[in-house]
């Protein structure tokens, strides 16, 4: 069954300001969906169209076939939502928020409680279970948002930068949890960030988005056979054959462009032949931040054709 469905969704407010521009996607469940781009490319207001916060100007959305324009409660209690700011109450403790929002949601006190208490053991705030959100740091509140977002077991996450603030061991374990959430429990996640390592990382498709356009979506090698960017090879060798393209970066070392991997034994059977020593060779594949810049450039320049 599709997660999700985009079709020709745009949103224009009455300042006059395009914030999504005739975005269509679909995703299927269980996805770790990607959602990329700069600050002000769309994804905060994509993610509110489909949680029914705000209207679309044109076109439709689903959620599980229920339009979050018509039918928002629906979609509130399949899914939830971490912001990059926490919006919780300061005056209660970790487990009160929990146990508050779990009953919003449907769940008894004691089922609540239960889960809270469970959440908080993943997220390693036990010990701060009794503490007063007012006492918790920038990571721990993130932390506690993750948790009230999964209290009620939803289908499907919406997650607006949800490791800003967290030291670089709690991303990652935030990062093992959205994938295990996917694998095991067959979670669908809506990831939005401008942290495209980051999401290249856990992410299974992506999304790419710019002033509040699709640029590309699917998977990251759609994308490399898409842009032809094909693979860059480093060797360390003491020369090169003649006729064989290369880039020189130091006496010793070159960099050959190829478009497959089978054609690396290729050129390495070319250099020994020559009488050439290799010392060492590597390869590497465009990263998805590496395809991302030159979709934005492609796009910029062919703005800029436009206006002249």
């Amino acid at each position: 069954m599709e997660a999700i469905i985009l079709d020709h969704v745009g949103k224009t407010f009455s300042c006059g300001k395009r914030a999504v521009d005739s975005v269509s996607l679909s995703l299927e469940e269980g996805e770790v969906f990607g959602f990329l781009g700069p600050n002000g490319a769309g994804k905060t207001t994509t993610v509110k169209l489909l949680n029914g916060m705000l209207m679309p100007t044109e076109g439709t959305c689903k959620v599980f076939d229920m339009d979050p324009a018509e039918e928002p409660e629906k979609v509130h209690a399949c899914s939830g939502v971490v912001t990059e700011h926490a919006q919780m109450y300061d005056t209660m403790t970790g487990l009160q928020n929990l146990v508050f929002y779990g009953t919003v949601f449907g769940l008894n006190a004691a089922e609540s409680e239960k889960r809270g208490r469970q959440l908080l053991k993943q997220m390693e705030l036990e010990e701060a279970a009794d503490r007063k959100l007012s006492t918790y740091s920038t990571g721990m509140r993130q932390r506690l948002s993750l948790a009230r977002a999964l209290v009620h077991e939803p289908r499907i996450l919406f997650l607006d930068e949800p490791t800003s603030g967290l030291d670089p061991e709690s991303a990652r374990n935030v990062h093992v949890m959205i994938r295990r959430l996917a694998e095991e429990k067959g979670i669908t996640v809506f990831l939005c960030t401008h942290q495209l390592r980051y999401a290249q990382e856990i992410c299974t498709r992506y999304g790419l988005m710019d002033q509040g356009r699709l640029l590309a979506e699917g998977t990251l090698e759609d994308f490399r056979k898409k842009q032809g960017s094909g693979i860059t090879v480093e060797i360390e060798a003491d020369g090169m054959p003649e006729g064989l393209a290369c880039r020189r970066i130091t006496p010793v070392r070159f960099e050959v462009r190829v478009r497959t991997r089978e054609e690396i034994p290729e050129i390495v059977q070319r250099i020994l032949t020559a009488g050439k020593r290799i010392y060492h060779i590597s390869s590497c594949q465009p990263s998805l931040e590496d395809i991302y810049f030159a979709l934005t450039k492609n796009g910029k320049e062919n703005r800029e054709e436009k206006e002249l």
